[in-house]
Order: C-alpha cells, then sequence, then structure tokens
C-alpha cells in the first residue's frame, strides 16, 4: 500500500474501475493522493504487477463486514452420542430414541453406540444387531443411515443424521 510498493512500473486501475494503463509507480502514487485515496496492490504475481486507486480503510470494513455476513450464515454440525447397552429395556430404548430425534430436529448428527461388557460380547451379533436395526426404523422418518452398525472393538457403533 502506498509508499511500501516498491516497483518501477505498475499497471494502474482507477477508482471507478476503469484501465490506466502501464504507469511508473511515482506518478501513480501522485493519481492516488491527487484523489485523496491510496494506492493498493491487488495482484503481485502479474507482470508488471497490478494497484488500484481506492479508500482502503472503506475496503477494509467492506471485507470484515462480508466475513461477518458469511459467519452467520455458516452452521455447525456436531455430532451427538447416544449409548446403549445390550440389555436396556424396551422404555427406556424409547426415551433414548426420542433424545435421538431432538437432536435431529436441531440438524446434528448422532452416533448410536451399543457396548458389550465382559461376557455380554457373545449377543453382539444377535442382540446387538436387534436392537440397532429397531433403532434404525425407529429413526426412519427423521433420520438418513449414514453409517450402519458396525463393530469396533467392544462396541457397536452406527451413525444418523437428518433428513
Amino acid at each position: 500500500m502506498n509508499e511500501h510498493i516498491r516497483y518501477p512500473k505498475v499497471r494502474l486501475i482507477g477508482s471507478d474501475g476503469s484501465q490506466l494503463g502501464v504507469v511508473p509507480t511515482e506518478e501513480a502514487k501522485e493519481k492516488a493522493f491527487e484523489e485523496g485515496l491510496d494506492l493498493v496492490e491487488v495482484s503481485a504475481n502479474a507482470d508488471p504487477p497490478v494497484c488500484r486507486i481506492m479508500n482502503y480503510d472503506k475496503f477494509r470494513y467492506e471485507q470484515k463486514k462480508k466475513q461477518q455476513e458469511a459467519k452467520k450464515k455458516q452452521t455447525v454440525v456436531e455430532t451427538k452420542e447416544i449409548k446403549f447397552r445390550p440389555k436396556t429395556e424396551e422404555h427406556d430404548m424409547n426415551f433414548k430414541i426420542k433424545n435421538i430425534k431432538k437432536f435431529l430436529a436441531a440438524k446434528n448428527k448422532v452416533k448410536i453406540t451399543m457396548r458389550f461388557r465382559g461376557r455380554e460380547i457373545v449377543y453382539a451379533q444377535t442382540l446387538g444387531l436387534e436392537a440397532m436395526n429397531s433403532i434404525a426404523e425407529a429413526l426412519q422418518e427423521d433420520a438418513i443411515l449414514l453409517q450402519p452398525p458396525k463393530m469396533e472393538g467392544r462396541q457397536l457403533v452406527m451413525f444418523v443424521g437428518p433428513k
């Protein structure tokens, strides 16, 4: 910007966006100061480098506003986790399914985990898969199955996401 531009010649763009051609850097600085604006380097990689006459403070302010707008519109998707055991009763299962539906309504992904302790691991392929499939059926209207039930160590894990 201004005095920090050290090139002998630059391609100059006016404050209204018009091309002013290739001019010596000193002349470009003079034109910028006559208009009461700044000479700002836009593209250093070009040959010769491209500079623009603009109000740099106003430009920075507008850039900041654009970033804030983009930040407002961006949504963060969290991954919530619900844990089950193979011997979880029907009522508790329904209560946890209701919580999963709340998470999905808030546009969050849900990791459903069934943990097997000790000798319960024997039931992983029978009771565990049946329970996971019944949960998937109950969530069919509200969710998309992102990852089907899969064993990870002593846990059976399934991911669902909002529709």
